[in-house]
C-alpha cells in the first residue's frame, strides 16, 4: 500500500481490526450481534464508510456519491442476506447469496470502485469489501464451514504447503511452455521478502481466498457436491484473471492466465475443503503469488 499517510494509516488499522475480529472471535462476534434487534444489526455496517471518510476528508477527494454508496452498500449486503438467512435457513443457498457474491464479485474484478480512492491506496477498497462481506456472511447470515479462523493450527501450514509442492511443477511447467511466465531472480533481503509474503498474503490471498473458497465453493457444494463445487470455483477463479496482466499480445483476454489461475483454483480448493479452513488455501496462494514475485 503506497501513499501511506496518517489518515490511510488510520483507515487501514480500523479495516484491519473488523476483519481481524472475525478472524480470532468470529463466532464470539456472531453470537453477540444475533442479540441485536434485526434492524439494528442491518443498519450498524454503515461504519464500514468510516474509512472512506477518513482517507478522503484528508485527500480532498471527498464525493457525496461514494460516501452514499460505501455507508449503504454494506447495508444492503446485510439486509439481502437477513433474507437469505430467513428464506433458506439449511443454508443450501439462495439467490440473494448469489446476488451479493456476484455484485461483490463484479465490483472487485471490474474495479468499479476503485477511482474513490487516492492512487496507491485502493486495497483500502477490496478491504472495505471483505469487511462487508465478513459481517454479512458470518454474523447475520451465520454460514457455516467458511473457515475463517487464523488462530493458525500446524495443520494448515502442511496441507497449504503440501498442495504448493503438487501444483508448483504444474504451473512451472506449463508457464514457461506457454510463454507466461520466465524464470528470474528478485531476491531482497529476509525481512524485505518477509514483509511481501506478509503484504501478499493480506492484500491478495486471503481476499481471494474468503471469496472463492469461503463462500463461491462453499455455496456450491451444498448444491452440486465436492467434486463439481471445486471445478465449478476454480474455472470461476480463473476467468476473474481474465483481465490481469494484459499486453500487446492479448490485450483483452488473458487466456494464460485464466488457465493457469484455474489450475492454481483447484489445488488451492483441496486446501481449503480438506479441513474447512481457509488459512490452508490462503498460505498455498500467498507462497505461489511471492514465488512467482521471487523467481518468475
Amino acid at each position: 500500500m503506497r501513499n501511506a499517510t496518517p489518515a490511510a494509516m488510520v483507515a487501514f488499522a480500523l479495516e484491519l481490526a473488523v476483519a481481524l475480529a472475525f478472524a480470532f472471535f468470529g463466532e464470539r462476534v456472531a453470537r453477540a450481534l444475533q442479540r441485536w434487534p434485526k434492524a439494528v444489526r442491518v443498519g450498524v455496517p454503515t461504519v464500514l464508510a468510516v474509512p472512506y471518510l477518513s482517507v478522503a476528508i484528508s485527500a480532498h477527494t471527498f464525493a457525496w456519491p461514494w460516501c452514499g454508496l460505501y455507508a449503504l452498500l454494506p447495508v444492503a449486503i446485510a439486509w439481502l442476506l437477513l433474507r437469505a438467512a430467513a428464506a433458506d435457513p439449511e443454508q443450501r443457498g439462495d439467490w440473494r447469496d448469489a446476488f451479493v457474491l456476484l455484485a461483490v464479485g463484479l465490483a472487485v474484478d471490474l474495479r468499479w470502485f476503485e477511482s474513490a480512492w487516492p492512487s496507491g491506496l485502493r486495497a483500502l477498497n477490496e478491504l472495505f469489501l471483505v469487511d462487508a462481506g465478513l459481517y454479512g456472511f458470518l454474523a447475520v447470515r451465520q454460514l457455516s464451514g467458511c473457515g475463517f479462523d487464523f488462530r493458525l493450527r500446524r495443520s494448515d501450514w502442511k496441507t497449504g504447503i503440501r498442495e504448493l509442492f503438487f501444483l508448483a511443477p504444474i504451473v512451472i511447467a506449463l508457464g514457461i511452455a506457454l510463454g507466461f511466465i520466465h524464470p528470474h531472480r528478485d531476491l531482497p533481503g529476509v525481512g524485505a521478502a518477509g514483509l511481501r509474503w506478509g503484504l501478499i498474503f493480506v492484500f491478495t490471498a486471503l481476499p481471494e481466498e474468503l471469496f472463492f473458497r469461503a463462500w463461491v465453493q462453499n455455496l456450491l457444494e451444498r448444491r452440486l457436491g465436492r467434486r463439481a463445487a471445486l471445478a465449478i470455483a476454480s474455472v470461476i477463479f480463473g476467468l476473474s484473471h481474465f483481465n490481469k496482466r494484459l499486453g500487446a499480445r492479448m490485450p483483452h483476454f488473458n487466456w494464460p492466465y485464466v488457465l493457469l489461475a484455474t489450475i492454481a483454483g483447484v489445488f488451492y480448493g483441496r486446501a481449503w475443503r480438506e479441513n474447512r479452513r481457509l488459512p490452508a488455501s490462503t498460505i498455498t496462494h500467498a507462497t505461489v503469488d511471492w514465488l512467482w514475485g521471487l523467481w518468475f
